[in-house]
């Protein structure tokens, strides 16, 4: 007994004086790439736990990497500062790993009352003039300048919205969340800010786009598409300008040094030529969160931009004769058909993409549950009330991600002329596959209903009847647009679902 015990000692004192070792060795905090220190957390003194965020650098191409801490411990030295440039494998900092972190909230004593000088300066740091400046002075532009820049672009978003009725319902809540975010020294979008939280909860999870999918489904005839539906065709058609974008995307990487799209990141541009708002957000929260807000944006603008983009493209493909087609009147399409088809579609999905289920599901569901006809107050909810709501909030989030940091580079103007083309070459896909359609078709189809084929609802079909007018002022095609337009809606998300199973 007397030989066991003295063994039990020496273990046990072994194990204490391990694990005392192991205690006061102190652990390194690495940077995992040659970035650009955004945010810093901590500081040294102050004591973190397993899964607490240390910092959030940025790379040059982008890409933004959180540091959290893998276990719980002191922190006994943190040296960078935001902004700051650091290496690759250079010591940021390090901390002292414990088994029991012991938090003593420090309690001032001092009674002295500071001058008032000093209450001056005080007060002066805690304004926007001061973050301005220091950010411009000492830390980078685009938290100095670049912000003003940025809320000069959210007040531009507004005006577009509010004088030129611009997709008001979104430019609106879009512009106000660019201001919001790129007040200095708020915090809106940062970890604990409104911005941070609206977007979290609804657009990185993904439940913003699908309400308003939902919402749209529920605002959607079908009848058009039922009743002739060749116009299928002249939607998938239009979605030819996702995969030729998605293509020059890696082209503008190769060839402009300072871009640099991913695969990932080439197709969420892409789908801006499917001129789906919401799946655009949907798509790019999905594969590249990090170009968020210049997608959104793009998408957009083009999307309000229809009527000025669409007609010189489909006057240039089409001849003035071509424009003067007057289409057959469509057939009665009866109810039944209208409940079965959302069925049907969802079925399609379900068996062979089941990666595009959410955004076809939900728009599905909304545009049953207003064929159906037994759920009036469901369906009037869903298409006013809640889409409304969900788009105040789908708005702000997105203007959260338009901080001067995130949207002030060489990215975003290659965004942005790769959505105008994505946008051209869409609208030219539809208005020539109606046009090939003619060859072979024994009723004539007016090339100009091929345009619609981008889903911009219902704008694109107002322009397509609009142009039509022009040429022949009893040449009404609204109702033959919608057929290609709502079809547009479907072949985006289709698209969406391709793209999200293959990468």
């Amino acid at each position: 007994m007397n030989i066991q015990a003295i063994l039990i000692t020496l273990i046990a004192g072994f194990l204490l004086t391990a694990s005392a070792q192991a205690q006061e060795e102190l652990l390194q905090i690495v940077s995992p790439a040659e970035a650009r220190v955004i945010h810093v957390d901590i500081r040294g003194g102050s004591y973190v736990y397993s899964g607490d965020t240390l910092a959030t650098l940025k790379k040059d191409d982008g890409t933004i990497i959180v540091l959290r801490a893998g276990l719980a411990g002191k922190v006994v030295s943190f040296d960078v500062v935001p902004y700051q440039k650091v290496e690759k494998d250079s010591i940021l900092g390090t901390i002292q790993p414990s088994a029991v972190v012991v938090d003593i909230p420090e309690s001032g004593t001092s009674r002295a009352l500071p001058s008032l000088s000093q209450l001056a300066g005080n007060l002066f740091r805690t304004t926007g003039i001061y973050g301005i400046v220091d950010g411009q002075l000492h830390q980078d532009w685009t938290v100095g300048i670049g912000r003003v820049l940025m809320i000069m672009v959210g007040l531009v978003l507004l005006y577009l919205g509010i004088f030129r009725q611009f997709e008001p319902l979104l430019l609106v809540p879009i512009g106000y969340g660019a201001i919001l975010s790129n007040i200095p020294l708020a915090g809106m979008v940062d970890p604990g800010g409104i911005l941070a939280y609206i977007y979290d909860v609804g657009i990185s999870s993904g439940v913003f786009p699908l309400l308003i999918f939902m919402g749209v489904g529920a605002l959607t005839d079908f009848g058009p598409m039922i009743a002739n539906p060749k116009t299928i065709l002249l939607g998938g058609a239009a979605q030819l300008g996702i995969f030729i974008t998605l293509i020059g995307a890696l082209l503008l990487s190769d060839l402009i040094p300072g871009i640099n799209f991913s695969l990932r990141d080439a197709a969420s541009i892409g789908i801006i030529g499917g001129a789906d708002g919401p799946t655009a957000i949907f798509l790019a929260s999905r594969l590249s969160p990090r170009l968020l807000g210049s997608i959104a944006i793009a998408a957009y603008s083009y999307m309000a931009l229809v009527p000025l983009i669409q007609p010189p493209i489909m006057k240039w493909l089409t001849t003035e004769e071509e424009r003067k087609i007057r289409m057959v009147q469509l057939r009665h399409v009866s109810k039944l058909e209208k409940i079965i088809l959302p069925l049907l579609v969802l079925l399609i999905c379900a068996l062979l993409l089941p990666s595009a289920a959410p955004l076809i599901g939900m728009f599905m569901f909304g545009n049953l549950a207003k064929e159906c006809g037994v759920v009036d107050r469901l369906s009037d909810t869903i298409k006013n009330s809640l889409m409304y709501t969900v788009i105040v909030f789908l708005g702000l989030g997105v203007g959260s991600k338009l901080s001067a940091d995130k949207f002030l580079n060489l990215e975003t103007i290659g965004i942005l002329v790769l959505g105008m083309l994505a946008f051209g070459i869409g609208t030219a896909g539809g208005v020539l596959m109606a046009k090939v359609m003619n060859r072979f078709s024994s009723t004539p189809l007016n090339p100009l209903i091929g345009a619609a084929g981008v889903s911009a609802v219902p704008m694109a079909a107002r322009v397509v009847n609009k142009v039509g007018l022009e040429a022949n002022p009893q040449n009404h095609l609204i109702m033959h647009a919608m057929g290609p337009n709502v079809s547009g809606v479907i072949g985006s998300a289709v698209a969406a679902g391709v793209l999200l199973a293959l990468l």
